[in-house]
């Protein structure tokens, strides 16, 4: 028979360093007992509990997205052509936020470029019919080469009419191509604050892109103008917040508020 230690009367064996109180020795932590860490000290290699990982290697945690250096709280960079929440603002290369100009707008300075160019027409048209009917009135009906005369007026008429189409049509392009492609605005535009640029640097459309524009609602013009008025109106039908006519997007432009 052999005594324990004297300071050990019950005979239990001594706890060994690092071994929770109540477990067996030399037996791992039995399931459901976990270790125990330090109180107000978390596990190694975790984060304490309401502190994302991401947070604690100094990233910022989840839901918490990156702010560019140097910009106030809550301005937070964006794509070039990126719409800002479906609230009439894009952001623009070398120009930053800007609004997109309302239907309103752009139907307003198209009605004024329509009745300047209109007001020229008219004035074509007198000057080139009042001359052809003058021709005709000199025409003696009871001169034996009066048929011939009023062939002659009849095709002065036409050839008045095809001139003032032509001459038209001239005026018409260098007007919309000219000053939108070089200026970025007709002087429609101008009067009511609206300005065409090229959505991908924030420019004037330049020549290449402001003839784009003009020329397919002038091709949708010789279907008795319906086509042209279908290609004004299709900004209606954009669904991206941008109100890109079907020109705007063949010619890679943008309509905004100055």
């Amino acid at each position: 028979m052999s005594f324990g230690d004297p300071n050990n009367p019950y005979g239990q064996q001594p706890q060994q360093p690092g071994q929770q109180p109540g477990q067996p020795q030399g037996q791992q932590p039995g399931y459901g007992y976990p270790q125990q860490a330090p109180q107000g000290v978390p596990p190694q290699g975790q984060p304490g509990y309401g502190y994302p990982q991401d947070q604690a290697q100094g990233q910022p945690g989840y839901g918490y997205p990156q702010q560019a250096p140097g910009q106030p709280y809550g301005a937070y960079p964006q794509a070039p052509g990126t719409m800002q929440a479906n609230n009439g603002y894009i952001n623009v290369p070398a120009l930053g936020t800007v609004q997109v100009a309302s239907m309103g707008r752009r139907l307003g300075a198209r009605a004024l470029d329509g009745l300047a160019i209109g007001i020229v027409y008219l004035v074509l048209s007198f000057a080139g019919l009042a001359s052809a009917f003058g021709a005709a009135k000199d025409c003696d009906p009871n001169s034996s080469d009066y048929s011939s005369c009023v062939n002659d007026a009849s095709s002065s008429i036409v050839a008045s009419l095809m001139g003032v189409i032509l001459i038209f049509g001239v005026i018409t392009l260098l007007y919309e191509w000219l000053m939108v492609g070089l200026a970025g605005a007709t002087f429609g535009k101008m009067i009511l604050g609206v300005k065409v640029i090229k959505e991908s640097t924030g420019q004037n459309p330049g020549l290449g892109a402001g003839f784009i524009r003009w020329i397919i609602p002038m091709v949708g013009a010789f279907l008795c103008y319906i086509g042209a008025i279908l290609v004004y109106l299709s900004p209606f039908f954009d669904n991206s917040g941008k109100l890109q006519g079907w020109h705007d997007r063949a010619a890679g432009t943008l309509v905004i508020k100055k």
